[in-house]
């Protein structure tokens, strides 16, 4: 019995942190295809949500059996899903990946947080504190400067991260989080399609750049989430949103590894302040309204 429970363990950790590499792993290949000019951002993205299309349809069918099932999901989520994949595309074509990560992140915590504040949640001191202490820390970084990121890029990664937001708020509660996640990639495929086309036709897409879109959405986006899926169960909401905490870290430290990004002191300090604050606003909430099952839907 002992020997189960450890098991277990290992699998929800190990499967966790494949997943936050896979969701790190996305800033890294869209950079590498698009700095490098291995691709245009709308034939990247149209790829992206095409293979991660494909690869959910066909995790889903493995999974659940190969006859016809009605599709899940809806219009409004697919539309975010679409505006957050083309937002990141062309936002990291301005953006180092630790730095366009981290501004992602950040917008989609400051838009959840803010969101559940507007339905009349009022958080506490603890959250308060570092709802602002996250916001002050991304203001920070974009104040302009010879250090700070490109303002239209960042803005694009803004509207990218609140659309993700957007999709995580709509998703939430959904009792079938991998058959709604595959009918919100299948409903973006036509578009996906039409991105494709212009770039496979006047060839401002490589090989590479098909290689880094296929594996970004097949495998970083398609497998990772039905892994994040899968282990989510297991955890506690809290420490699903604290986990998250470590893409923009992964993203910076994969954009040293494989781009030659500088890390500079300013994204260092203003990450600090963008992690710190937004883990104390969970903590925060965690103990002022504990979850009833423990468990969260997730992203």
């Amino acid at each position: 019995m002992k020997v189960a429970v450890i098991s277990s363990s290992s699998r929800i950790v190990t499967g966790t942190a494949v997943a936050m590499i896979a969701f790190a792993a996305n800033s890294v290949l869209n950079r590498l295809a698009l700095s490098g000019g291995h691709a245009d951002a709308a034939s990247y993205t149209g790829l992206r949500l095409a293979s991660g299309a494909v690869m959910l349809a066909l995790l889903l069918g493995w999974r659940t059996g190969w006859h016809r099932r009605p599709v899940g999901g809806g219009i409004w989520p697919a539309v975010a899903l679409f505006l957050y994949a083309i937002g990141f595309s062309i936002a990291n074509l301005r953006l180092e990946a630790g730095t366009g990560a981290l501004i992602l992140f950040a917008a989609v915590q400051i838009g959840m947080l803010g969101w559940a504040i507007s339905q009349g949640e009022r958080p506490g001191m603890l959250e308060t504190a570092g709802f602002a202490l996250a916001i002050l820390s991304l203001i920070a970084l974009l104040l302009p400067g010879a250090t700070a990121p490109d303002p239209g890029g960042a803005a694009l990664m803004v509207v990218a991260g609140l659309s993700w937001a957007a999709y995580t708020l709509m998703g939430r509660g959904s009792a079938a989080p991998l058959t709604d996640t595959a009918g919100n990639f299948i409903r973006c495929l036509p578009i996906g399609i039409l991105l494709v086309l212009p770039g496979a036709f006047f060839q401002t897409i490589s090989l590479q750049g098909w290689a880094y879109a296929i594996a970004s959405g097949a495998l970083a986006s398609g497998l990772g989430y039905a892994l994040w899926y899968s282990v989510l169960p297991a955890l506690q909401r809290s420490n699903a949103a604290y986990v998250q905490l470590s893409v923009p870290a992964i993203a910076a430290l994969g954009g040293v590894l494989f781009i030659a990004e500088p890390i500079g002191w300013r994204l260092v300090i203003c990450s600090v302040g963008i992690l710190g604050g937004v883990a104390l606003a969970l903590w925060g909430a965690g103990r002022r309204r504990p979850a009833p099952g423990g468990n969260s839907p997730g992203r």
